[in-house]
């Protein structure tokens, strides 16, 4: 179903949609079947399927480009880097996800490309780094530590010389930035988090306002196998369809729990960047107390992943391959649509079970949004 152009939140419940006809559906159906009748556009579903051409409808119209779905973040990831010539420079956040960190110091041993890691909230830095690469990847909220980068002058300086810029928006969303309106050439997301919302699900999703990267990348998806399944495509769309709802909840619940951390002792660095669902912080205690406290937990889960609708937790250094420039005793706090008095008493409770020191007294400040490192 086409969709005029309305409000995100509006695109995020009708975009994708089959056409309105007597009898049909209202959503797209799961197609199990992995061959399809020809004459359409695609006779085998490792070519095209209709769940991800819905998926891709909508997150395309929310992102403002030509999506293309993958069977996960990474393998949307890959398909992006595989797009570089051999020996391309890229440059890319020193604290980004460990797994494009992987990937990418992978490639660079390998000799696929020359690598150089930057700190994302020093702009001119990018900029210098990137006088002579043929891509940029960007996270902004970086993840674990949420640093922020200047999407929009960092496009603006080094796409004017021909060289790519990449962002992943799995954290902030495009109900929070648009990054190809911001002069970037590439949105990468892990739709296993914020948009699908449900922890049930594992896919990727790459935008592009570029038609003929957009095929390339399709081509790779086909040659390599990369598709997602039909479930998983259905699920994601109807996790999709209330992530406007979702991310106000969460972050809103967000703000008041960083809010409310600044204020204890036992807990320093507290990051929250002013938006999005996510918050980290280092516990006094140390690695140890970091642990226990994040096994120690009830309603928050012990859990890996983020951008469900459940708060979930954990310390980023327990994974052998996070790098180490992420503090050992920092925990990764992905806030959910809890209410958001029992979110915080377990998190306390937690805390407190394992602190070296007492809570902060005192009156509490007014939770307010934050911007940077807090």
């Amino acid at each position: 179903m086409s969709v005029r152009p309305t409000s995100l939140e509006t695109l995020a419940v009708a975009a994708g949609r089959p056409a309105h006809e007597p009898g049909g559906p209202l959503n797209t159906p799961i197609t199990l079947a992995t061959a399809l009748v020809p004459g359409g556009a695609s006779e085998y579903t490792r070519h095209g399927h209709p769940g991800w051409e819905a998926f891709e409808e909508a997150v395309g119209a929310l992102e403002g480009g030509n999506a293309v779905s993958f069977g996960s973040g990474m393998a949307a990831t890959v398909a992006v880097l595989e797009l570089l010539p051999v020996g391309a420079k890229v440059v890319a956040a020193d604290g980004s996800y460990y797994g494009t960190t992987v990937e990418l110091e992978r490639r660079a041993r390998r000799g696929l490309i020359k690598l150089e890691l930057v700190d994302v909230t020093d702009t001119e830095a990018v900029i210098a780094a990137a006088a002579d690469a043929a891509m940029v990847w960007l996270e902004s909220p970086t993840n674990p530590a949420l640093d922020v980068a200047d999407i929009r002058a960092i496009c603006a300086a080094v796409t004017a010389v021909g060289t790519a810029v990449v962002v992943d928006n799995t954290l902030a969303t495009p109900l929070r930035q648009r990054p190809l309106d911001l002069g970037a050439d590439f949105v990468v997301h892990s739709a296993s988090k914020l948009l699908s919302g449900h922890s049930d699900v594992l896919m990727g999703v790459v935008v592009t306002h570029d038609d003929r990267a957009a095929r390339a990348l399709a081509t790779r998806r086909t040659s390599l196998g990369s598709v997602p399944g039909s479930l998983e495509a259905y699920l994601a769309l109807r996790g999709l369809r209330t992530l406007h709802v979702r991310l106000d909840r969460a972050e809103d619940n967000a703000t008041e729990i960083a809010a409310r951390l600044l204020e204890r002792t036992d807990v320093t660095g507290v990051r929250y960047p002013g938006f999005g669902t996510m918050v980290s912080f280092e516990v006094a205690g140390g690695a140890e107390a970091a642990q226990r406290a994040t096994e120690a937990s009830e309603v928050v889960v012990h859990a890996t992943s983020l951008g469900g609708v459940e708060s979930t937790w954990e310390r980023r250094r327990r994974h052998a391959g996070e790098p180490a420039n992420v503090p050992e005793s920092l925990v990764r706090l992905s806030v959910g649509i809890e209410n958001v008095e029992d979110v915080w008493e377990d998190i306390a409770r937690s805390l407190d079970a394992v602190s070296t020191g007492a809570p902060a007294g005192g009156a509490r400040r007014e939770p307010q949004r934050t911007s940077g490192w807090v």
